[in-house]
Order: structure tokens, then sequence, then C-alpha cells
């Protein structure tokens, strides 16, 4: 199975596919030593001083463009959370997740969301880890010579590696 891990963003919205591909030679019954690898990872970049409505518009185009290539069975994206010192931040960020969120249906995908803490629970047992720790714990799990770069791309990995090792049974 492939997922699509989403770390939604107005400046760069994260992007991690990863998938379940059994061993070769395995039976396909039953839940086997599955590997999970990584099929790509990335950020769709948007300008920051470009208004708000026109980057919208370019993370649709480019989002849909990626749910083309990358041909998802799934596609899991972070909810929303708001930092009561920052409540503005919740709001645009809600700009972009809708974004996704309706191109996800148009494209009749499966949705997994995810709150962050549980995202971060999985892959480190805590579920208020930092940045840095969640880089370093995507790392070590797909062998990565270094940390993925910004955290978007690890917070997106670590989405979709939390869909893919819950939801793909």
């Amino acid at each position: 199975m492939r997922i699509l891990g989403i770390d939604p963003g107005l400046r760069l919205t994260g992007y991690g596919c990863v998938e379940r591909a059994a061993p070769a030679g395995a039976q396909p019954r039953g839940r086997s030593p599955d590997r999970i690898g990584l099929v790509e990872a990335g950020v769709i970049r948007l300008d920051p001083r470009s208004p708000v409505p026109d980057r919208l518009a370019e993370l649709d185009h480019d989002f849909r463009a990626l749910l083309d290539r990358l041909q998802p069975a799934a596609v899991a994206v972070e909810m929303l959370f708001a930092h009561y010192k920052h409540p503005a931040t919740a709001i645009v960020m809600g700009h972009a997740r809708g974004v996704l969120l309706l191109a996800i249906r148009r494209a009749g995908l499966e949705l997994i969301e995810l709150r962050p803490t549980e995202v971060k629970k999985s892959l480190t047992g805590h579920g208020h880890a930092g940045k840095e720790q969640m880089q370093r714990a995507v790392r070590d799990v797909f062998g990565l010579p270094t940390i993925p770069k910004p955290p978007d791309v690890a917070d997106a990995l670590a989405v979709g590696l939390c869909a893919l090792t819950r939801y793909d049974r």
C-alpha cells in the first residue's frame, strides 16, 4: 500500500510518500514481515509574498500534479493544531488544509487525518517530541544518511509512516 503523508502549510507544504512492500518471494496471505520504503519526499514551496488566494491556487495545482504522479492509495494529513499564542496561524493554515482536503476528495482517494501528538508518539514514543527529535527518528527509520530538511519533510514522512503502520492492516 502506498500512502502520501502531508504537512500542510502556506509557505511550505511537506510531503512524504511511503509504501509497504512484501519481501521478494513472500506469500500474499496474512501479515508478513513487510518492508516500509520511501518513495519520494519534498516540499511544495509557495511564495510568502504572494497573496493568499494566489498561493492557494498554486498549492492546488502542484498538489494535484503530485497526486497524479505518485498515485497513492490514501493520503494522510496532519490535523490542524492551534497554539493559544498564535490563533491566526491556525486560521491561515486552515485555508491550505481545505484546498488539500478538497483535492483529495476530488481525486477519490481515502483520507486519513492524524493528530500531531499521535504522529509524534507513533514515531518517538513521546507525543510532544520536538522538530529535531522527529527529524532524527525519520532518518533512523528510513536509514537516511542525513536528517530530512526542512522539518516539513520529516513531518510529512512521519504522518505517512504513522498512517501506514496504523491503518494498513
